[in-house]
Order: structure tokens, then sequence, then C-alpha cells
């Protein structure tokens, strides 16, 4: 797959025009996405600090500290533990207006960098997953289920996270800059078909992206191993592990959390939540049915429990 020119210059461009006279930190985990607009923001900016989240001997502290390195850019390591993350979520909760385990597990990791820069203006490599095809739920499905999971991500990401990303980077007096998700890059993006970028297998994820990297010389980003920021940055697991010793489910953990930061203040639809794994697929297709009848997913859950309380029986 050859790299595409306009991508290339289309992703250049947004970040020269974002950081150009500007003191700019990097959300930075140390993979290809954070990798590459640190490395483009370098040529452009006053300066570039790199910032990130994680336990003491997270794996995205060991690769973001050794791509600081590598590209000769100050890093800071916003260490998190059982000493303050409980404190982190709750804030995290109110200032991001969410309870939701899975939003809050994997936004911790920008609500710690906000909160640790200096800097104004933060840089994110937030949409890369989605738009270029990097999500590991892509590999292995069929044409059509790829296509409807590549929808349900693209929906996710712009409906819950960019929008809960904002108000976290607006508590802190934060300018979020996402050059993979401006309007000049996605245009670039649809040209291509999707099925063209479907990954083969773990490796191939990303490959147009990777392209670029190698065409702007920084071909050993896109060799980079990364994992998911709630798991690279051991927040899953630090969670999970405290959530134990105190005879909690993990959501049952981040719930009481939730609960205490919320208490005496008004926040409409509110409830219990349901935890239930779900095949990603089959949960691709009955939320796109819901959507089409305005209805949402807590809509369902709280329809399917009436039914069972009126009805006794499932």
């Amino acid at each position: 797959m050859t790299c595409r020119t306009g991508l290339r210059d289309a992703i250049v461009d947004v970040i020269r025009r974002s950081v150009e006279g500007r003191d700019v930190a990097v959300a930075c985990s140390g993979g290809l996405d954070s990798g590459l607009v640190s490395s483009i923001a370098k040529d452009y900016a006053d300066s570039v600090t790199l910032y990130t989240c994680g336990t003491s001997n997270a794996f995205d502290v060991a690769m973001a500290k050794d791509l600081a390195e590598k590209i000769s850019l100050p890093w800071n390591h916003v260490q998190i533990s059982k000493s303050n993350i409980c404190d982190m979520i709750a804030e995290l909760a109110l200032a991001g207006d969410t309870d939701d385990p899975f939003t809050i597990s994997y936004e911790l990791q920008l609500f710690s960098v906000c909160m640790a820069a200096k800097e104004e203006v933060v840089l994110s490599g937030q949409g890369s997953d989605e738009y270029f095809m990097g999500c590991a739920k892509f590999v292995g499905a069929s044409d059509e289920d790829y296509a409807m999971l590549v929808e349900a991500a693209k929906q996710r990401l712009n409906e819950i996270s960019v929008p809960c990303e904002r108000r976290i980077a607006r508590h802190f007096g934060k300018t979020l800059i996402y050059p993979y998700l401006d309007a000049s890059v996605l245009g670039e993006i649809s040209k291509i078909d999707i099925l063209e970028m479907k990954p083969a297998d773990m490796q191939s994820r990303k490959s147009v992206l990777k392209d670029v990297a190698r065409d702007l010389g920084y071909g050993f980003l896109a060799d980079r191993i990364k994992k998911s920021s709630q798991y690279g940055s051991g927040t899953t697991d630090l969670i999970r592990g405290m959530a134990r010793d105190r005879g909690m489910e993990y959501n049952e953990f981040i719930d009481s959390v939730c609960e205490d930061a919320f208490k005496g203040k008004s926040r409409m639809g509110r409830g219990s939540i349901v935890t239930a794994r779900v095949d990603p697929i089959l949960k691709a297709k009955a939320e796109d049915i819901l959507r089409r009848q305005g209805l949402t997913a807590s809509d369902a859950v709280t329809g399917l429990y009436e039914r069972i309380v009126r009805d006794g029986r499932a």
C-alpha cells in the first residue's frame, strides 16, 4: 500500500497550523499515533513536551520514555497510583460529566496530561484507531461486520469520547488539538476504501498511517508496539486490584467513586451500572437498530429489566 501524498500533506499542515509559534504538550503513549504527532510538531512549535500517564512500571511509560530519547524531546511521567487514582476518577467524572466505567478508564490518560501540562495547547493522537483501522476487533471480521464495527467505533468516538475530552480540557483551561480528526485529514481518508484499509492481522493495522510515517522519514514509528491506553498505562490493572481489595467488581468500584463524587449534585438519568459481556459484532448490530429507533443501550436494558419484573421471568 503506497503512501497518499494528500493525506501526508494534510496531517503535516494541520499540525503546523496548530503549533507554529506555540509551546505545546503532547498526550504521548509512545506509539505510532502520538509519536508521529510529536515528531512533526517538533519541526514547527516553539517547544514540544511529551506527557505520559501511567503506573511506575507501565508499558506506555517505558515506551514513551524511549520515544522521547529517540526524537530528543523533553518528557514528563504523570504517575497514577493507589494513593491518587480515586481522587482522579472523582474529578474526571465531574469534569467530563460521565460515570461510564469504560469512558473513565480510557480517559484517565488524557485527564492526567491536561492536569499536569503547563502548556495551554495539548495535541492528541485520538481518532487514529477508528479512522486508520487500528482496533483489534477489526481483524478477522467479515467485510459486512467490519464495516459495521468501524461505524460503531467512529460513532462512539465522536459522540462520547471527544465531547468528554473537550469538557476535561475546558476544566483545566486547555485547548485540545486532534490532527487525525481535522476536516482536511478526514477528507483525504474518505478517498480511501475502508476495505482497502482492513487489517489482515494485528501487524497490518494502521497500514496507511504507517506508510505516512515512513514517507516522512519516521519509519521507526511504524514498528512500535502499542497497547490500548487503559491497559498500556496500567490503569485497568490498578483499578481492578483496588476493586478486588474492596470485594468489588471493576465497574462497581468505579461506580462507588463516582457516586461519592456526584453526591448532592443533580445528574439527569443517572442510574445503576449493569455489567455484561456481549459479542462486539452483536453489540454493534443491536445498537445500530436502537439508534435508528432513537433509543440507547440503557433504554434497551431498562426495558428488558422492566419486562422481567412485570412477567416474573426472563
